[in-house]
Protein backbone atom coordinates (compact mmCIF):
# COMPACT_ATOMS: atom_id res chain seq x y z
CA UNK A 1 0.00 0.00 0.00
CA UNK A 2 1.00 3.44 -0.97
CA UNK A 3 0.17 6.13 1.78
CA UNK A 4 -1.04 9.47 -0.01
CA UNK A 5 -0.81 12.18 3.68
CA UNK A 6 -2.40 15.32 3.33
CA UNK A 7 -0.70 16.99 6.11
CA UNK A 8 -1.73 20.96 5.59
CA UNK A 9 -4.47 20.02 8.47
CA UNK A 10 -1.93 17.77 10.49
CA UNK A 11 0.32 21.08 10.48
CA UNK A 12 -2.39 23.40 11.27
CA UNK A 13 -3.53 21.21 14.31
CA UNK A 14 0.21 20.34 15.40
CA UNK A 15 0.47 24.65 16.35
CA UNK A 16 -2.45 24.57 18.59
CA UNK A 17 -1.48 23.22 22.88
CA UNK A 18 -2.62 20.33 23.94
CA UNK A 19 -5.20 20.41 26.66
CA UNK A 20 -3.30 17.60 28.04
CA UNK A 21 0.02 20.02 28.80
CA UNK A 22 0.99 20.64 32.14
CA UNK A 23 1.19 24.39 31.62
CA UNK A 24 -2.31 24.60 29.82
CA UNK A 25 -3.74 27.71 30.61
CA UNK A 26 -7.73 27.99 28.60
CA UNK A 27 -6.94 31.89 29.39
CA UNK A 28 -3.43 32.32 27.64
CA UNK A 29 -2.90 31.98 23.61
CA UNK A 30 -3.88 28.33 22.43
CA UNK A 31 -1.10 28.41 19.92
CA UNK A 32 2.33 27.14 20.89
CA UNK A 33 5.36 29.10 20.90
CA UNK A 34 8.40 27.07 20.91
CA UNK A 35 8.67 25.23 17.49
CA UNK A 36 9.87 22.16 19.71
CA UNK A 37 6.34 21.51 20.69
CA UNK A 38 4.73 21.50 17.69
CA UNK A 39 7.43 19.35 16.33
CA UNK A 40 6.98 16.80 18.63
CA UNK A 41 2.77 17.29 18.65
CA UNK A 42 3.54 17.05 14.58
CA UNK A 43 5.83 13.90 14.69
CA UNK A 44 3.35 11.68 17.25
CA UNK A 45 0.60 12.37 15.10
CA UNK A 46 1.88 11.40 11.90
CA UNK A 47 3.60 8.20 12.96
CA UNK A 48 0.34 7.02 15.15
CA UNK A 49 -1.27 7.12 11.47
CA UNK A 50 1.43 5.19 9.66
CA UNK A 51 1.73 3.20 12.50
CA UNK A 52 -1.96 2.52 13.27
CA UNK A 53 -2.32 1.69 9.05
CA UNK A 54 0.60 -0.44 9.21
CA UNK A 55 -1.20 -2.69 11.33
CA UNK A 56 -3.91 -3.30 8.96
CA UNK A 57 -1.85 -3.09 5.48
CA UNK A 58 2.19 -3.80 4.52
CA UNK A 59 2.77 -0.13 4.05
CA UNK A 60 5.43 0.33 0.80
CA UNK A 61 5.67 3.98 0.75
CA UNK A 62 4.88 6.92 2.23
CA UNK A 63 3.80 10.13 -0.03
CA UNK A 64 4.17 13.42 2.42
CA UNK A 65 1.66 16.98 1.17
CA UNK A 66 1.62 20.22 2.50
CA UNK A 67 2.12 23.85 1.99
CA UNK A 68 1.13 24.57 -2.01
CA UNK A 69 0.63 28.06 -2.71
CA UNK A 70 -1.24 30.11 -5.30
CA UNK A 71 -4.32 28.55 -5.68
CA UNK A 72 -6.04 29.25 -8.91
CA UNK A 73 -9.60 29.01 -7.26
CA UNK A 74 -9.35 32.69 -6.13
CA UNK A 75 -9.15 34.01 -9.38
CA UNK A 76 -12.51 32.45 -10.27
CA UNK A 77 -14.44 34.50 -7.63
CA UNK A 78 -13.59 36.70 -4.56
CA UNK A 79 -15.93 34.82 -2.33
CA UNK A 80 -13.75 31.43 -2.33
CA UNK A 81 -12.20 31.51 1.37
CA UNK A 82 -13.13 35.36 1.76
CA UNK A 83 -14.76 34.12 5.11
CA UNK A 84 -10.91 33.32 6.00
CA UNK A 85 -9.02 36.47 5.58
CA UNK A 86 -10.05 37.40 9.44
CA UNK A 87 -9.06 33.97 10.77
CA UNK A 88 -6.13 34.52 13.44
CA UNK A 89 -3.30 32.27 12.13
CA UNK A 90 -1.17 30.13 14.30
CA UNK A 91 2.62 32.37 14.67
CA UNK A 92 4.33 28.66 13.92
CA UNK A 93 2.27 27.87 11.03
CA UNK A 94 5.00 29.06 8.37
CA UNK A 95 7.84 27.83 10.47
CA UNK A 96 6.43 24.27 10.71
CA UNK A 97 4.97 23.68 6.69
CA UNK A 98 8.66 24.45 6.08
CA UNK A 99 9.98 21.89 8.46
CA UNK A 100 7.50 19.38 7.32
CA UNK A 101 8.78 20.10 4.24
CA UNK A 102 12.61 20.00 5.15
CA UNK A 103 12.29 16.77 6.98
CA UNK A 104 9.67 14.92 6.06
CA UNK A 105 10.94 15.64 1.96
CA UNK A 106 6.89 16.23 1.14
CA UNK A 107 5.54 17.54 -2.29
CA UNK A 108 4.07 21.01 -3.18
CA UNK A 109 3.13 23.03 -5.94
CA UNK A 110 2.40 26.40 -7.24
CA UNK A 111 -1.05 27.57 -8.69
CA UNK A 112 -3.48 25.10 -6.60
CA UNK A 113 -4.22 23.36 -3.19
CA UNK A 114 -2.77 20.56 -1.50
CA UNK A 115 -5.97 18.50 -2.35
CA UNK A 116 -5.42 19.08 -6.16
CA UNK A 117 -1.26 17.96 -6.35
CA UNK A 118 -2.58 14.88 -3.97
CA UNK A 119 -5.81 14.30 -6.66
CA UNK A 120 -2.89 14.10 -9.10
CA UNK A 121 -0.65 11.60 -7.48
CA UNK A 122 -3.48 9.41 -6.37
CA UNK A 123 -4.97 9.39 -10.15
CA UNK A 124 -1.67 8.58 -11.58
CA UNK A 125 -0.87 5.63 -9.22
CA UNK A 126 -4.09 3.94 -9.29
CA UNK A 127 -3.84 3.69 -12.99
CA UNK A 128 -0.52 2.44 -12.10
CA UNK A 129 -0.82 -0.13 -9.82
CA UNK A 130 -4.53 -0.06 -9.20
CA UNK A 131 -6.88 1.67 -7.17
CA UNK A 132 -6.55 -0.77 -4.15
CA UNK A 133 -3.04 -0.23 -3.34
CA UNK A 134 -3.37 3.84 -2.81
CA UNK A 135 -4.28 5.33 -0.04
CA UNK A 136 -5.60 8.98 0.66
CA UNK A 137 -5.01 10.10 4.14
CA UNK A 138 -6.97 12.87 4.98
CA UNK A 139 -10.24 14.76 6.97
CA UNK A 140 -10.86 16.64 3.99
CA UNK A 141 -14.04 15.71 2.47
CA UNK A 142 -13.36 17.18 -0.84
CA UNK A 143 -11.37 14.06 -1.54
CA UNK A 144 -14.56 11.37 -1.97
CA UNK A 145 -15.53 12.87 -4.96
CA UNK A 146 -12.79 9.73 -6.13
CA UNK A 147 -13.57 6.22 -6.05
CA UNK A 148 -10.52 5.50 -3.40
CA UNK A 149 -9.43 4.08 -0.34
CA UNK A 150 -9.43 7.16 1.87
CA UNK A 151 -8.34 7.16 6.10
CA UNK A 152 -10.00 9.73 7.97
CA UNK A 153 -7.97 9.74 11.18
CA UNK A 154 -9.76 12.11 13.03
CA UNK A 155 -10.63 10.96 16.34
CA UNK A 156 -14.73 10.98 16.12
CA UNK A 157 -14.44 8.72 13.26
CA UNK A 158 -11.06 6.85 12.41
CA UNK A 159 -13.05 4.94 9.53
CA UNK A 160 -11.39 3.43 6.12
CA UNK A 161 -13.79 4.55 3.59
CA UNK A 162 -13.75 2.23 0.27
CA UNK A 163 -15.67 4.31 -2.20
CA UNK A 164 -17.63 2.63 -5.49
CA UNK A 165 -17.56 4.73 -8.53
CA UNK A 166 -21.30 5.24 -8.19
CA UNK A 167 -20.78 6.24 -4.66
CA UNK A 168 -17.90 9.05 -5.78
CA UNK A 169 -20.21 10.72 -8.64
CA UNK A 170 -22.91 11.09 -5.90
CA UNK A 171 -21.04 13.28 -3.65
CA UNK A 172 -19.74 15.38 -6.31
CA UNK A 173 -22.59 16.38 -7.03
CA UNK A 174 -24.37 16.46 -3.98
CA UNK A 175 -21.28 18.53 -3.05
CA UNK A 176 -22.71 20.36 -6.26
CA UNK A 177 -26.09 21.37 -4.32
CA UNK A 178 -24.75 22.16 -0.88
CA UNK A 179 -21.93 23.81 -1.45
CA UNK A 180 -18.52 23.89 0.94
CA UNK A 181 -19.37 26.28 3.31
CA UNK A 182 -15.94 26.60 4.95
CA UNK A 183 -14.64 27.83 1.39
CA UNK A 184 -17.73 29.74 0.52
CA UNK A 185 -18.93 27.46 -1.76
CA UNK A 186 -22.86 27.94 -1.59
CA UNK A 187 -24.96 28.20 -4.43
CA UNK A 188 -28.41 26.88 -3.16
CA UNK A 189 -28.48 28.19 0.29
CA UNK A 190 -31.04 26.00 2.06
CA UNK A 191 -30.23 23.05 -0.02
CA UNK A 192 -28.10 19.97 1.39
CA UNK A 193 -28.10 16.63 2.01
CA UNK A 194 -31.51 15.31 2.10
CA UNK A 195 -32.42 17.56 -1.00
CA UNK A 196 -29.68 16.13 -3.02
CA UNK A 197 -30.99 12.26 -2.16
CA UNK A 198 -34.18 13.38 -3.19
CA UNK A 199 -33.52 15.23 -5.97
CA UNK A 200 -30.89 12.85 -7.54
CA UNK A 201 -32.92 9.36 -6.35
CA UNK A 202 -33.04 8.44 -10.38
CA UNK A 203 -29.64 9.18 -11.20
CA UNK A 204 -27.06 6.76 -12.28
CA UNK A 205 -24.87 8.24 -14.73
CA UNK A 206 -22.70 11.12 -14.85
CA UNK A 207 -24.88 12.54 -17.69
CA UNK A 208 -27.95 12.13 -16.20
CA UNK A 209 -26.28 14.04 -12.96
CA UNK A 210 -24.75 16.78 -14.75
CA UNK A 211 -28.68 17.21 -16.61
CA UNK A 212 -30.67 17.39 -13.61
CA UNK A 213 -27.98 19.65 -11.60
CA UNK A 214 -28.14 21.61 -14.69
CA UNK A 215 -31.84 22.38 -14.58
CA UNK A 216 -31.39 23.42 -10.85
CA UNK A 217 -28.70 26.06 -11.89
CA UNK A 218 -31.56 27.55 -14.52
CA UNK A 219 -33.79 27.48 -11.73
CA UNK A 220 -32.32 29.49 -9.51
CA UNK A 221 -29.64 31.69 -11.95
CA UNK A 222 -31.78 31.91 -15.75
CA UNK A 223 -29.13 32.97 -18.23
CA UNK A 224 -26.07 32.90 -16.03
CA UNK A 225 -27.36 29.27 -15.28
CA UNK A 226 -24.08 27.83 -17.13
CA UNK A 227 -21.73 30.64 -16.00
CA UNK A 228 -22.74 29.30 -12.52
CA UNK A 229 -22.59 26.18 -12.92
CA UNK A 230 -19.08 25.97 -14.40
CA UNK A 231 -17.59 28.51 -11.90
CA UNK A 232 -19.37 26.47 -9.07
CA UNK A 233 -17.74 23.17 -10.77
CA UNK A 234 -14.03 24.11 -10.92
CA UNK A 235 -14.52 25.54 -7.33
CA UNK A 236 -15.13 22.16 -6.01
CA UNK A 237 -13.84 19.28 -8.49
CA UNK A 238 -10.12 18.59 -7.71
CA UNK A 239 -7.48 18.36 -10.22
CA UNK A 240 -6.18 15.16 -11.33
Amino acid sequence: MILLIDADSLIFASCYRSKNDDDYDMHTSPFYTNIEDSINKFDEQYMKIVNDLEELYEIEQVITFNGSKGNFRKQLTPNYKANRKKQILPPLLHDMHQYVKDNYGSKFCFGMETDDLVAKYWKQLSEQIGRDKVMIVSIDKDYKQFPALIYNYHWKHKEILNLSQQEALYNFYEQMVKGDQADGVNYFKGKGVAFSKKYFKDCKTKYQYTKKLFLLFKKYYKSKAREKYIECYNLLKLRT
